[in-house]
C-alpha cells in the first residue's frame, strides 16, 4: 500500500479536467492468440536506406488505431513511456529513427527527416503492412516531440487520410530565423541568429550527434529553407482533421500557440490546446502528459 501512495497522490493531482485514463494504471487484459508484442523494425525503407525502431502492437485481432511516434533533434527523448501507454490504451505504435540518428545509415539533414517522417506513414498505410500488423488505416494518427512536432504536421500536409496530429513543444524550424529581406542589418541580424544556434547546438546537443552533418550545415540550413521549414504553413492542410498542441515552459509556446490560431483562423474547429509548467522534456509532468494525450486520442477512437 505504502508503495503505492504516490502514483496515487500524484494521479489526484491531475487536472479535474482531465479523466485518468486505465491505460495510465492497469494493463489490458491477455490476448493469448492475439499478444501485445514488440517488433524490432531493421527495414522500414526511406530512400534508399533502412530505418531502425520498434513497433509496438496492441493487444487483440484488432484492426487496431495505429500511432507513429516522432522524436526530436538529435533524440535524446525517446517519450517511449507514451508509447507504452498508448499501446495499453488498445494504440499499435511505431518509433523509428531518422536517417543519420542512432546508427541509421546515411546522412541526418533536415529534409531527409522530412522525407523519412513521409516513410514511416507510408509504412504503417500499406495494404500488406496493415494486414501484418493488423492495422485499421482509417485512424492513422501521428504524435511528435520538438523537431518530430515539426515532422508530424509536414506529414499531415503530406497526407490527408491521416486521421489526427499531436504536437508536443513542437519546433518551428523556420521560424528560428526572421523572414528573409534585403539590407545590411537583415544580413547581420541573420549572422547573429547563426552564431547563436551554432553555440546553443554545441552546447545543448553535445555538437551533432549525427551522421554526414555538422553544427554549421544544420543552421546553414535552417536559414536557407527557413520558409519551407516553417509550419504555419500547413494550417490550411490541416485545417479539417483534430490537432492537439501542448507547450510547456521551454520558451517554444509562443510559436506553438501562434501555429494554433492560425489553425482555428483556417476554420479548424478541433484544436485542443494544454500547458504545463515544466522543461522541454516534460520531466517532472510525465503522467499529466500522458493523460492529456491518451484522453485526446480516446476522442478519434
Amino acid at each position: 500500500m505504502r508503495s503505492a501512495l504516490p502514483l496515487a497522490l500524484t494521479l489526484c493531482s491531475l487536472s479535474f479536467a482531465q479523466q485518468v485514463p486505465s491505460a495510465l494504471t492497469a494493463d489490458p487484459a491477455q490476448d493469448t492468440k492475439y499478444p501485445a508484442s514488440m517488433v524490432s523494425l531493421a527495414d522500414l525503407p526511406s530512400h534508399g536506406e533502412n530505418l531502425l525502431g520498434v513497433f509496438y502492437l496492441a493487444s487483440g485481432a484488432g484492426p487496431h488505431p495505429t500511432l507513429v511516434l516522432m522524436h526530436g533533434f538529435p533524440g535524446y527523448e525517446q517519450n517511449l513511456d507514451l508509447a507504452q501507454a498508448i499501446r495499453r490504451a488498445g494504440w499499435n505504435v511505431l518509433a523509428v529513427h531518422y536517417r543519420g540518428s542512432w546508427g541509421v545509415k546515411g546522412d541526418f539533414s533536415f529534409q531527409h527527416a522530412i522525407e523519412d517522417a513521409d516513410s514511416e506513414v507510408a509504412f504503417v498505410s500499406s495494404p500488406a503492412n496493415a494486414k501484418k500488423y493488423r492495422i485499421d488505416t482509417s485512424k492513422i494518427v501521428v504524435l511528435g516531440h520538438s523537431m518530430g512536432g515539426y515532422l508530424v504536421a509536414s506529414a499531415a500536409a503530406h497526407d490527408h487520410k491521416l486521421a489526427g496530429v499531436a504536437m508536443i513543444s513542437a519546433w518551428n524550424i523556420g521560424a528560428s530565423f526572421p523572414p528573409a529581406s534585403i539590407g545590411g542589418s537583415q544580413h547581420d541580424a541573420d549572422e547573429g541568429v547563426k552564431k547563436t544556434l551554432i553555440e546553443r547546438f554545441t552546447e545543448e546537443n553535445n555538437g551533432v550527434p549525427l551522421a554526414g552533418c555538422t553544427v554549421e550545415s544544420l543552421v546553414n540550413e535552417m536559414y536557407e529553407h527557413r520558409a519551407s521549414l516553417n509550419f504555419n504553413d500547413f494550417a490550411s492542410d490541416l485545417s479539417s482533421r483534430p490537432v492537439l498542441v501542448i507547450t510547456s515552459d521551454d520558451g517554444l509556446g509562443p510559436a506553438d500557440q501562434t501555429f494554433a490560431t492560425a489553425l482555428k483562423k483556417a476554420g479548424n474547429a478541433r484544436v485542443t490546446e494544454a500547458h504545463f509548467p515544466t522543461d522541454h522534456a516534460y520531466s517532472d509532468h510525465r503522467l499529466a502528459l500522458t493523460t492529456v494525450v491518451l484522453n485526446w486520442l480516446a476522442t478519434l477512437q
